[in-house]
């Protein structure tokens, strides 16, 4: 066999075992009298050494091998002279007696280390070799071992996975589809699935009551850290549930993770103090409007402070003309920032000015520690005045103050980005600590000045509250409805999001006509499910988690790139395979596909 024994488990209870190991080549010294090797694999690293006196031929074999060649060695396991602390093999070192070379390698274009000196670009391209990398392979490992609990946790509540199609009908209603060329229907095509979402509705229908699958997606959109072409998710559906049950359930899941993969419990996680804070085994929850209206986003960072505050009682009137004529003046408090130089001020500034913030300026209040005050707007307010500004803020001596005016929810996303700037620059935004949460009651509907109509704030399957039904008969108070929607969110990250579901036609039928589709064009698109609904549908619910982004929250890093094996670059491009790529002209003869010149 090519081996006894793999590269990370021989220690010093070892010691005069006859073994053979086999792997890469890491990293050969050449000392005069001995060579060292470091072995590695996927399982750790062994040092082979080979002694010039006792066996001068094999040492001189050792010296010509190159980095990454595939070698396998046999020898005895002997105790090392200086020990290395830092790897599990660090106490022993395997006397070689001999040495074959299993392959050859090219010197590789970036070195195979922790802290390696190849560029995003290039290791992409390398991608094969860039997985032999410690950090890689990290991640791959929490990425399945994620995949098996969560396989665990759903099966032991009931859950049955099921597969569902791949090539499926386009439905141009969300994002972009992938579309798939029929051969043998020519003129046709298939979408593949931006998620299951139909075809689960369907097993519940079916009567299957508690499905998952972790299961590929597909949207055509444009890429940036958290985005790919083609992603993973972890699908689920429940039937004969509330909202209750169905949030108890998948904070079980998340709170399963945590335990299972990071050792947190529910008393470890890490809020702000002015967020309300975890009550038993339930994670806290905010509402769409109090997440918007605190934190100017549907997906708050709740690991830290400042909140918004609102201004427009006590900073309008007083001759200023930007904060007077604006619809909404509002803030936030960065503790202990009152030493901020002119130049940091400066800079804060130009940050909110740029185009994807979008602000036109920013004031600022410091609140100095000997109890003075100090503004960029002092010929418009007293010292009164700013007092009574940083009292609407709690804000103490030392403090700076942060406020931006405007429309009230352009105004409330441009201050959400400013202080997730300001929270990295005080270094507040720690990966290591958690604060997961569940934002509820979404809009249903949301309006785009664009197309002057309104969309689907998630899908055209999600169920209003019971409660606000009824203005579906009012178009004018359609922007009031609240949603039956939920979403989970992790350290400003949305990390999976759900809703109970429309299981009735006649109301089906009602929301595909608020979103403009006449009944033809319902039926075109959705007519399976709803016929499917007249055969008995059970009420029922969902949720799906970003399985990547689950990875890359649990993994403390931005970009879910380093969580998936193959991944696109920016451009939806895999450099290391060339795709996508051009087809030959028979290819496309035979798909009855004309391409325009």
């Amino acid at each position: 066999m090519y081996r006894t024994h793999t590269c990370g488990e021989l220690t010093i209870a070892n010691v005069g075992q006859e073994v053979t190991l086999a792997g890469w080549l890491q990293r050969s010294r050449d000392l005069g009298g001995m060579t060292f090797i470091d072995l590695r694999d996927r399982y750790g690293i062994t040092q082979l050494a080979f002694n010039m006196e006792t066996n001068a031929d094999l040492c001189e074999q050792a010296r010509k091998l190159g980095r990454e060649y595939v070698i396998q060695a046999s020898g005895t396991v002997i105790e090392r002279s200086s020990k290395n602390s830092k790897i599990p093999t660090g106490d022993i070192e395997i006397e070689v007696h001999h040495i074959r070379i299993l392959n050859e390698a090219q010197t590789p274009p970036f070195t195979i280390e922790d802290n390696s000196d190849g560029g995003d670009d290039l290791r992409m391209r390398y991608r094969y070799l860039d997985i032999r990398r410690n950090p890689v392979r990290r991640n791959l490992e929490l990425r399945h071992k994620m995949a098996m609990q969560v396989r665990n946790y759903l099966s032991n509540q009931n859950f049955l996975e099921v597969e569902t199609p791949m090539l499926i009908k386009s439905t141009p209603e969300g994002a972009r589809d992938f579309v798939v060329p029929s051969r043998m229907n020519p003129g046709e095509f298939y979408a593949l699935p931006q998620s299951p979402q139909q075809y689960k509705q369907l097993l519940m229908v079916a009567g299957i009551d508690r499905y998952f699958q972790i299961v590929r997606c597909f949207r055509d959109e444009d890429l940036r850290a958290d985005r790919q072409p083609e992603f993973t998710q972890i699908d689920c559906e429940m039937s004969f549930v509330e909202q209750e049950d169905v949030l108890n359930t998948f904070e079980g899941l998340i709170l399963h993770l945590f335990q299972e993969l990071k050792g947190l419990g529910i008393g470890q996680f890490h809020y702000n103090s002015q967020f309300c804070q975890t009550h038993g085994q339930m994670l806290p929850r905010i509402t769409w409007h109090d997440a918007m209206r605190l934190y100017g986003s549907d997906k708050p960072d709740v690991r830290f402070d400042m909140q918004f505050v609102e201004l427009n009682d006590v900073v309008k009137n007083h001759g200023f003309a930007l904060f007077d004529n604006a619809e909404l003046v509002v803030g936030i408090c960065a503790k202990g920032c009152a030493e901020y130089t002119r130049k940091q001020l400066d800079a804060l500034t130009d940050f909110v000015k740029r185009p994807q913030v979008g602000a036109g300026g920013m004031v600022y209040v410091k609140y100095n520690a000997d109890g003075t005050f100090k503004s960029s707007v002092d010929k418009f307010y007293t010292a009164d005045d700013l007092k009574a500004i940083a009292q609407q803020f709690n804000a103490n001596p030392g403090d700076l103050m942060l406020i931006l005016c405007g429309p009230a929810m352009r105004t409330r996303t441009q201050l959400c980005a400013l202080r997730l700037e300001m929270a990295d620059q005080l270094n507040l935004r720690n990966p290591n600590q958690y604060a997961p949460l569940w934002v509820v009651d979404f809009p249903l509907l949301e309006w785009d000045d664009e197309t002057q109509r309104f969309y689907a704030m998630h899908h055209p399957f999600t169920a209003p509250k019971p409660e606000d039904e009824a203005l579906l008969d009012q178009p004018e108070r359609w922007g009031d409805i609240r949603a039956n929607a939920y979403d989970m969110v992790i350290n400003g990250v949305e990390a999976g999001g759900g809703s109970i579901r429309i299981h009735d036609r006649t109301l089906q039928n009602k929301m595909f006509h608020t979103l403009g589709f006449t009944d033809e064009t319902a039926y075109a698109q959705f007519g399976f499910l709803m016929d499917a609904f007249t055969y008995g549908a059970p009420p029922h619910a969902g949720l799906a988690f970003g399985f990547d982004r689950l990875c890359s929250l649990f993994g403390g890093v931005e970009t879910i790139r380093d969580f998936i094996a193959f991944p696109k670059n920016n451009s939806g491009r895999d450099v290391m395979s060339g795709s996508p790529s051009p087809i030959s002209n028979d290819q496309l003869d035979e798909l009855q596909i004309v391409l325009k010149k």
